[in-house]
């Protein structure tokens, strides 16, 4: 079946391989810049597809695409935040997505109907697109080596018996879990052992709410073992799901029963309720819907490169994290617009092919190291019994740029923290435990919204800005009047972890190789750090390599000189910087634009 009337080109552009939420919206994306784009994708719209949750900053992603008002009129439940119960015996932390951040609410969705939804989408802005057509192999330049050579065509089959082949410029890996590229050519799929993991999962009618009306809730299981999820949908359907280590999901469904069988995956998944008391709690007035139950492998793992000459991976097909974040859907919009951006650049010359690759291999590595580490703390906090696996070197042995990147924020205050007094740059084992422990605040459920109220009273609006710089133990110590404060600040601190993170408009913010991404229709592209933001924090000058200054300016690009502003620079404390400091310091830099002398 195709959206269009046509049959399968034999020559396009740029071939997007799979229709889900990654490939959709790379292909939107690209034909709103007039580009020629064909999706293959193997099933047949609209099938089914877990992972139901959005993030926060969903809304402003698809607003860039031309899909929000058409998403906000489908109906899909409005998710205003989210519920972690990561204690038992303790309450349940709520956070707010619209609190201090407005209109980013979110959805809960019924995927069948999303991926539909931006699947025709995607043909509408002008891409040419086929459902129930799978890809069987890949050309290579001179029949030479996936890893070194360039992909030039796709051999395709499709349901009706047709075969043929696309010859491509450029190819965008989209495929989910199945990663044609890097599993079948590039070979460099790595699987996470510490997030080897299994879920089971059911549908179920007719239950009462959480208390907080359709929200995303998340228990830790009573043994410690794993941890349950429950998301209202729009279909008037509850999706209930747990979460377990693939040893103990197979420990547990080995275990023979008085009748000597083993378990059936639904008598399994029943099971289970009894290690999440609140979730059992939920569903007392409900009914599980039969022939629902459902069991995958929810395995993280990553790759050891997310582009090549001429080729981008995105979505599920680059690499997954965890189902924990519901960060899924964003990760692939947002490598998406990492791919569309560096295509767009790289074909219009605006940089050399080799950056273009660079800066969205680098945009999707670091992303997935933030968002890995985010849910690593979790875990920590959960006190699962995957704390036991060696996060930290897990972390560190993906590529230490990536890491540099995701949390050269963090830098200073992780290293105010080392015991062995060593002030390298080199983030440590130690580091990122210290790191994974302040992150485990985020979850701290002593903090109320009258007490950050009346810090913000206090400390003003930055004090808790998940924009603002990360303050770091030392100068909480000294802010913090009292253990509120105190408690209050490191929640926060915490969540700047995902304040590049929070909208579309951070790739705007957060330059790679010193270039960031123009999201201006008709020049989606890469362009130089030229940044201009909207409140002044830092105001520096610095320098990216020997004859590279920068200096900052104000909107008429008149230098900026000191202020009464104790986080404000002078020429003459010039500040030896590289690239990646530029990011971080540009990130909390606005008013000013940092211009190329």
């Amino acid at each position: 079946m195709s959206t269009t009337t046509t049959a399968v080109p034999e020559k396009t552009t740029i071939l997007v391989i799979g229709g889900g939420p990654g490939g959709s919206y790379t292909a939107a994306a690209l034909a709103r810049e007039g580009h020629d784009v064909v999706i293959l994708e193997s099933a047949k719209h609209p099938r089914y597809h877990i992972g139901e949750s959005l993030t926060a900053a969903m809304r402003t992603y698809l607003r860039f695409i031309g899909l929000e008002e058409e998403f906000v009129k489908h109906g899909f439940n409005l998710k205003q935040g989210a519920l972690f119960q990561l204690v038992q015996g303790m309450e349940a932390n709520w956070t707010d997505f619209q609190a201090r951040i407005p209109d980013y609410e979110t959805w809960n969705v019924v995927r069948s109907e999303m991926d539909n939804l931006m699947f025709k989408h995607a043909a509408k802005e002008g891409a040419v697109a086929f459902d129930e057509t799978k890809i069987e192999s890949i050309e290579f330049e001179g029949n030479g080596d996936p890893k070194t050579a360039r992909p030039v065509a796709a051999q395709w089959t499709n349901k009706q018996g047709q075969s043929g082949r696309i010859a491509f410029d450029w190819l965008v890996d989209a495929s989910g879990r199945a990663g044609v590229m890097s599993t079948q050519y590039l070979k460099n799929r790595v699987m996470r052992e510490s997030f080897r993991n299994v879920a089971v999962w059911s549908y179920w009618k007719g239950i009462r709410a959480t208390g907080r009306p359709y929200s995303f809730y998340a228990e830790v299981l009573t043994d410690k073992k794993g941890w349950a999820w429950f998301i209202p949908l729009n279909d008037g359907t509850t999706s209930v799901g747990f979460v377990t280590h693939q040893n103990t999901s197979t420990e547990r469904r080995s275990k023979v029963g008085p009748d000597g069988k083993k378990p059936t995956v639904t008598e399994h998944y029943l099971d289970m309720f009894q290690y999440a008391p609140h979730v059992k709690d939920f569903l007392k007035e409900g009914e599980m819907i039969p022939g629902t139950t459902h069991s995958a492998s929810d395995y993280s793992y990553w790759a050891g490169g997310y582009a090549g000459d001429h080729y981008r991976l995105v979505g599920d097909a680059a690499n997954f994290v965890d189902p924990f974040f519901s960060t899924g859907i964003h990760i692939s919009m947002s490598g998406g617009l990492s791919a569309a951006a560096s295509i767009c650049s790289s074909i219009r010359g605006d940089v050399d092919e080799m950056t273009a690759r660079k800066w969205h291999d680098l945009k999707v590595g670091m992303l997935h190291v933030r968002f890995l580490l985010a849910v690593m703390g979790a875990y920590r906090q959960m006190d699962l019994e995957q704390q036991n696996f060696d996060y930290a070197s897990e972390l560190l042995c993906q590529g230490k740029e990536y890491f540099n990147h995701a949390f050269i924020g963090f830098r200073e205050p992780i290293q105010e923290l080392r015991t062995s007094g060593d002030k390298t740059e080199e983030w440590t084992v130690e580091d990122v435990n210290n790191l994974m422990e302040g992150f485990g605040h985020f979850f701290d459920s002593s903090v109320d919204e009258p007490d950050v109220a009346e810090v913000m009273k206090v400390h003003g609006m930055q004090s808790i800005s998940i924009m603002a710089p990360v303050l770091g133990n030392k100068k909480i110590e000294v802010m913090a009047e009292d253990e509120m404060t105190r408690n209050v600040l490191k929640k926060f601190d915490a969540r700047k972890l995902f304040g590049p993170e929070v909208e579309v408009n951070s790739l705007k913010r957060q330059a790679l190789f010193g270039y960031i991404v123009n999201l201006e229709r008709g020049q989606l592209g890469l362009i130089y750090a030229q940044l201009s933001f909207d409140f002044v924090l830092h105001a520096i000058w610095g320098r990216t390599e020997p004859g590279h200054e920068l200096q900052a300016v104000d909107v008429d690009e008149n230098p900026l000189t000191p202020t009464t502003r104790n986080s404000v620079y002078s020429r003459d404390a010039l500040l030896p910087l590289d690239r990646r400091y530029i990011t971080t310091w540009a990130r909390y830099s606005s008013g000013c634009a940092f211009i190329p002398l």
